[in-house]
């Protein structure tokens, strides 16, 4: 094993400034990438989502080579482009009607939020923006602006306010904590911060980054009625928890309601660079050159991203979602079952999270434990990472293609790396080199 570390030390050396384990990979397929070991990994994070099909996927792979056979240009800022098209008419139909306007096409998720963020206000006149405690929206400047997670060292936007997400694991029941959020939001509309000056409400539909957060039933639906009231837009950020990964086509379908702005990035392109926002024509063409570079609309990266779509329905993985991440979330829930480690198991489809503690009953964040335990279960086998605003959080985020199968194989390795990680058989000094969040 320390030979197999000095090996993978000496490939990512280059890269020493990212501080993550030493995992180097050198190829994949399907839900398995190869180590430059040779090593077979188990991948349980898709690379945070964005291999939404998995590793070299026919269909990624043939749109790709279409393209490029013929390339229609390399952007769509002077000249439209067939799959740029395509797409756009594809993402419009998947899209509630009050969205149903204008798609501008990115490069991620960051520059799509920063883009929304600048033209709700510039388009609305209204100066201030909502979004939660917690949130990740990128990390762009703009997108680092609205955002509220702690990891985060970027500047905060002057007229943003950030709300509590509702965390039903810390708040005790999942009604707990419903009623303290929309009580601070309606504590704030009735003191300090004055409705008519807010733009948009940004919301994650599922809170990945946070550390996996799942809003209780009826939550957002009170959000949308309260912006509505005050004529507030609404923006579902589904970069990471879109496009079928929760079991629903869109995350925020789960909650019931109907978003001014989608918001889509990570797995879109299975893989490759692109992102889109999906929203109201006289928001989105507000100004000629509002938001743009070079590349935008792509048309390989769209012929890629209009395969992940066609996919998804033909094949349909988010019924596949649905069915095997119950099947995760069961096994996870027995490897609960055998570890005091484990205070929740949380999440819908396949966007899942395990919450690591040190004693169930305080709920107090085992961060180390859960660095330990994704070192361990690299060392064994399986690709996992760790969110939240205490680092105890590990993320599922696996292919949309993951079947049953693989789905139990990766929890029996959690539940071996947790095993050794209980049983002190992990060499903390591995930590020293290595920080998550």
């Amino acid at each position: 094993m320390a030979d197999l570390y000095a090996r993978e030390s000496r490939s990512v050396s280059k890269m020493a400034h990212l501080r993550f384990f030493p995992q180097a990979v050198v190829g994949g397929s399907g839900a398995y990438l190869t180590g430059d070991d040779g090593r077979r990994l188990l991948d349980f994070s898709a690379s945070w989502g964005a291999a939404s099909l998995g590793h070299a996927h026919p269909a990624v792979r043939d749109a790709v080579n279409r393209a490029l056979r013929d390339q229609a240009g390399a952007s769509y800022l002077s000249s439209a482009n067939e799959p740029c098209v395509l797409l756009a008419e594809k993402l419009l139909s998947l899209v509630p009607a009050r969205a149903r306007g204008r798609v501008w096409f990115g490069h991620s998720g960051s520059d799509a939020n920063e883009t929304v963020a600048r033209v709700v206000v510039a388009a609305t006149g209204r100066p201030r923006l909502l979004a939660f405690e917690g949130a990740y929206h990128g990390g762009t400047v703009g997108s680092m602006a609205v955002s509220g997670h702690p990891a985060q060292q970027g500047a905060r936007a002057a007229g943003l306010t950030l709300v509590p997400y509702p965390n039903s694991y810390a708040a005790g029941s999942p009604e707990a904590a419903k009623a303290a959020a929309l009580a601070h939001i309606e504590e704030l509309f009735a003191t300090v911060l004055p409705p008519e000056e807010v733009a948009a409400f940004f919301i994650e539909p599922i809170q990945s980054d946070g550390g996996m957060l799942v809003p209780p039933d009826g939550f957002f639906q009170a959000v949308e009625a309260i912006c509505r009231k005050h004529g507030i837009l609404v923006v579902s950020d589904e970069v990471k928890v879109g496009l079928g990964r929760t079991g629903r086509f869109n995350a925020f379908e789960h909650s019931g309601i109907e978003p001014d702005i989608v918001v889509y990035g990570k797995g879109l392109g299975g893989g490759l660079p692109i992102s889109a926002a999906v929203g109201p024509e006289a928001i989105m063409n507000h100004a000629v050159a509002f938001s743009l570079q070079t590349v935008h609309g792509n048309p390989v990266c769209a012929a890629a991203a209009l395969a992940v779509l066609e996919t998804i329905e033909h094949d349909h993985l988010a019924e596949n979602a649905a069915s095997t991440g119950q099947a995760l979330r069961e096994a996870l829930q027995g490897v609960a079952a055998r570890h005091a480690l484990i205070g929740d198991v949380r999440g819908r489809g396949l966007a899942l999270g395990v919450e690591l503690v040190v004693d169930r009953a305080t709920r107090e964040p085992a961060a180390r434990q859960t660095a330990l335990a994704v070192l361990r279960a690299f060392q064994l086998g399986l690709v996992v990472y760790y969110v939240g605003v205490n680092s105890n959080v590990l993320e599922f985020t696996p292919p949309l293609t993951l079947t049953k199968s693989q789905a139990l194989e990766g929890a029996a390795l959690l539940d071996e790396a947790l095993a050794d990680v209980a049983a002190g058989r992990v060499d903390e000094t591995l930590l020293a080199d290595f920080a998550g969040w």
